[in-house]
This record gives structure tokens, C-alpha cells and sequence, in this order.
């Protein structure tokens, strides 16, 4: 009976070892990066909802909202990944209504990424006197 020719294995462990281990880091950093990217697109839609009850007081301008909605997002995320903001006033089946449009940057590695790549929409009915 012939032994197996172990000559030809020596020195796969280490080599699959690396393979593996990198592959593994790799997609290790890709659910962490999309963590960071949802995460981040969670906080600019907050700040979109907080610009838009901020705009509907009443004694409060769009510039006011807008501001409050950089506030937000720098709080929480350390910097600023608002890229435009858009107020809007209207009516919705007769309610006056405040529309906020946000577009963010859409980080893809760490912070960095895809400009105004995401686009956040929140509505808030306008607070009236009396």
C-alpha cells in the first residue's frame, strides 16, 4: 500500500490561511462600511424631520430650518454630509404643509463617497396663530 505523498500539501495551511483571513476582513469591513452608511443616512433623515417641524412653527424661517438640520446631522455624525437643503411650503388636501428635501453625501469608504447620493423627504403641517 502506497503512503499519500504529503510533500506536495506542505505549506498550503499557511497560504489558505491568509486567503481566507482576507476574505473574511474584507467582507468584515463591507458590513461595518454598510453599517456606517445606514447609520448615516438614518441620521440625515432625522435631521430632515427636525428641519421640517422646526420650519412649520410658526415664528421660524426656512434659513432656520436648514441651519437645524446641519446642526443635526454635525451632532451626531462630527461633521457636516448635507450637501443642499430644500424647503418647500404647500398645501396637502387643504393643510399647509412644509416639505424638506436633504441630499447627503453617501459614504462609501468611511466618510467618503457619492455626492448628494442620498435623498431624504420629510413633511410637517404648518403650526397656525389662533
Amino acid at each position: 500500500m502506497a503512503e499519500p505523498d504529503s510533500a506536495g500539501e506542505r505549506g498550503s495551511a499557511p497560504a489558505e490561511f491568509i486567503l481566507v483571513g482576507l476574505l473574511l476582513t474584507a467582507l468584515t469591513l463591507a458590513v461595518l462600511q454598510f453599517g456606517l452608511a445606514m447609520y448615516a443616512r438614518n441620521i440625515v433623515q432625522d435631521a430632515a424631520v427636525e428641519a421640517a417641524f422646526h420650519a412649520a412653527l410658526a415664528d421660524t424661517s426656512d434659513a432656520e430650518a436648514e441651519h437645524r438640520a446641519h446642526e443635526v446631522v454635525t451632532a451626531a455624525l462630527g461633521h457636516d454630509t448635507i450637501e443642499w437643503a430644500l424647503v418647500t411650503r404647500m398645501s396637502m388636501n387643504g393643510v399647509d404643509m412644509v416639505k424638506v428635501d436633504l441630499g447627503a453625501t453617501y459614504p462609501l469608504v468611511g466618510f467618503f463617497g457619492i455626492s448628494a447620493g442620498s435623498v431624504v423627504t420629510a413633511h410637517a403641517p404648518v403650526e397656525s396663530a389662533g
